[in-house]
């Protein structure tokens, strides 16, 4: 059973959002809780949002989780044939971003049609993005960071750019694209390298293999370690490069963080901070992530999101009297 509190976060973000159909609420609310479950970071990043935003971040991170449910755990995702079950994924999302649903389409797609309604936001990074999911179905290593950037596009650069529009921007929006777009691939990147164990486990390795040789570092030496729970020092030096150039995209994405509007900052700034310290952990840990997953922990995530909160409250208090003494001028 859900605590109080959390249905009435539920409904005050429903509520703002204008939403009133009971299925867009239902479809809705069921996003959220994929985002509540299994995006923490993100979910308390979310929070710092106002609540009529955060419902459309909630529908991109569901729908998003019940395609990765897909091919990384088809039985979690219903069971059946990934490739089957990510075709009517497809098909039922084509259909209802042209505003023809069908019956029985999942939450998770009545959510973000609507949000892509909402939102404006351009078709394309939807199929995008199902192109990157269809990969994780027949590719299972990168030759070059090259051929990883194009799996990365559709994984995570569209993600950025899909949340875009819901964030707002000061800046022209085409300014502020490659920034957003260098941030979503960031946060991939950092998974990449926490997830390094548990992604060779599904037969799949997201790191450029020619920059792994360069160390001397095979998929044969990571399963090695995997399997043995043994660290091996060419492996932690591949790692601690790969670490160093996601930490120069991290820098490069920061200044879209200045461009979003006032209200958005907070947010990005502490999915950004929390997210960057998976970094520090890896780091911590001697880049022995074959073995363990590295975290960041609840204590911290409190320590960054607090102050985020005050800030994102005084930024909202005070364009809701900059409002309100606009209208008492009229």
């Amino acid at each position: 059973m859900r605590p109080p509190a959390a249905d009435r976060a539920e409904r005050v973000e429903l509520d703002a959002a204008g939403l009133t159909d009971p299925g867009l609420r239902a479809a809705y609310a069921a996003c959220r809780a994929l985002h509540a479950e299994h995006g923490r970071t993100y979910f308390l990043a979310t929070r710092l949002l106002p609540p009529d935003r955060r419902v459309d971040i909630h529908a991109l991170y569901g729908f998003a989780r019940h395609a990765d449910e897909i091919v990384d755990d088809p039985d979690g995702a219903g069971g059946g044939d990934p490739h089957t079950r990510l075709d009517a994924l497809d098909a039922e999302l084509a259909a209802a971003l042209g505003g023809a649903q069908l019956p029985g389409s999942r939450p998770e797609v009545v959510a973000v049609a609507e949000t892509a309604r909402r939102r404006d936001l351009d078709p394309q990074l939807f199929r995008d993005f199902m192109v990157s999911m269809r990969m994780d179905l027949t590719v299972t290593d990168y030759p070059t960071d090259d051929d990883l950037a194009v799996y990365v596009h559709g994984s995570a650069a569209v993600i950025g750019l899909q949340t875009l529009p819901v964030l707002g921007t000061v800046a022209p929006r085409a300014e502020a694209e490659p920034h957003a777009a260098l941030l979503g691939v960031a946060f991939q990147l950092t998974n990449f390298l926490r997830d390094v164990g548990e992604d060779l486990d599904r037969g799949r390795v997201y790191l450029p293999a020619d920059e792994l040789a360069a160390f001397g570092v095979d998929r044969s030496l990571l399963a090695w370690s995997r399997r043995t729970g043994r660290a091996d020092p060419r492996i932690r030096r591949a790692l601690a490069h790969l670490v160093a150039r996601t930490r120069a995209t991290y820098r490069r994405a920061d200044p879209g963080i200045p461009m979003l509007e006032p209200v958005s900052r907070a947010c990005v700034g502490a999915a950004r901070t929390l997210y960057s310290e998976i970094l520090d952990r890896i780091a911590d840990a001697d880049y022995d992530v074959l073995g363990r997953r590295v975290a960041v922990p609840n204590r911290r995530r409190a320590a960054v999101a607090l102050p985020g909160l005050a800030r994102a409250l005084a930024v909202r208090g005070g364009q809701l009297a900059h409002a309100r003494a606009g209208r008492r001028r009229r």
